[in-house]
């Protein structure tokens, strides 16, 4: 028997979380985007100059003068750092600078992404965790992105007080992002009065600007500002998927099915509210029951 247990929920989103961190703050920190065109340009010449280099090396015979072999070797290092290099100009990294700040759920991961994601996001990005005593010691005037990375429910109380601080004292904070976030559970904070209140205070107010789920019969998608969207799959339709419903705000799992069968003739729809033993029934079957006022 084998198996892999550490292929968490947290590493199975890292690609995604990467690209999204580095769209995110080149397109609001301010240079940075700047400075990343310029790097590009950078590689792009250091390659076009050692292509060079190589095509005058076959025609003398393999032979380099000091000053080419220096330049190639100059070339080399651009392309190693991927058009990165170091300048006492360079306002991205001078102390006051603007930061992205991850938030990971414990110090372990923070510190193998701090080692694992160097060249992935930008050099503006810091490594947090949300519980420990790092996080408790963490200067935040000057994030301008904060992002917490797959929280789970064990550090709510830690979430809550780091996004209070972090609104508190931050000069030029821009944008609070959480990242397939499980912050209630039955097993930590429970489904009753203690997971709706954080719910209320914490989750709901917070809009849904990427969402996705996979279901065997299709998707739940969203693209902010657009609706929320249930797509079948349809070899027929242009990339294989049918819209069969556009909402307005997340519908639950019930819902979902319930469209499904619907737009499939396994259920007929449902007039809006209906009477109290239609909504008992709904209750029964797992559904949200309206208590009417």
């Amino acid at each position: 028997m084998a198996g892999d247990e550490t292929f968490t929920l947290l590493k199975s989103s890292t690609e995604f979380m990467q690209q999204m961190v580095t769209f995110l703050c080149n397109a609001v920190i301010p240079g940075l985007q700047e400075r990343r065109m310029e790097e590009m340009m950078r590689v792009s010449r250091a390659r076009s100059t050692l292509r060079e280099f190589d095509s005058e090396r076959k025609e003398e015979d393999g032979e380099e003068s000091e000053a080419v072999q220096a330049q190639r070797e100059e070339c080399m290092a651009i392309l190693r750092n991927d058009g990165r290099v170091e300048n006492d100009d360079d306002n991205i990294n001078k102390k006051g600078a603007p930061v992205a700040r991850i938030y990971f759920p414990d110090e372990g991961n923070a510190a193998l992404a701090r080692r694992d994601w160097a060249g992935m996001v930008p050099d503006c990005v810091q490594f947090s965790s949300c519980g420990g005593v790092t996080g408790s010691k963490i200067d935040v005037e000057n994030d301008m992105l904060v992002f917490f990375f797959c929280p789970k429910a064990s550090e709510s109380d830690s979430v809550e007080e780091l996004l209070l601080e972090t609104e508190t004292k931050s000069k030029n904070l821009k944008l609070s992002v959480f990242v397939n976030p499980n912050l209630v559970d039955m097993g930590v904070t429970g489904f009753g009065m203690a997971g709706r209140m954080l719910r209320e205070r914490l989750i709901d107010p917070l809009p849904y600007t990427y969402y996705l789920r996979t279901l065997s019969w299709g998707a739940l998608t969203r693209v902010w500002p657009r609706a929320f969207s249930v797509w079948q799959e349809d070899e027929s339709a242009e990339g294989g998927y049918r819209l069969i419903k556009a909402m307005s705000r997340l519908p639950s799992n019930p819902e979902v099915e319930d469209i499904y069968d619907i737009e499939n003739g396994f259920a007929n729809a449902k007039s809006e509210g209906g009477g109290l033993l239609d909504q008992l029934g709904d209750f029964v079957n797992g559904k949200r029951m309206k208590v009417p006022k």
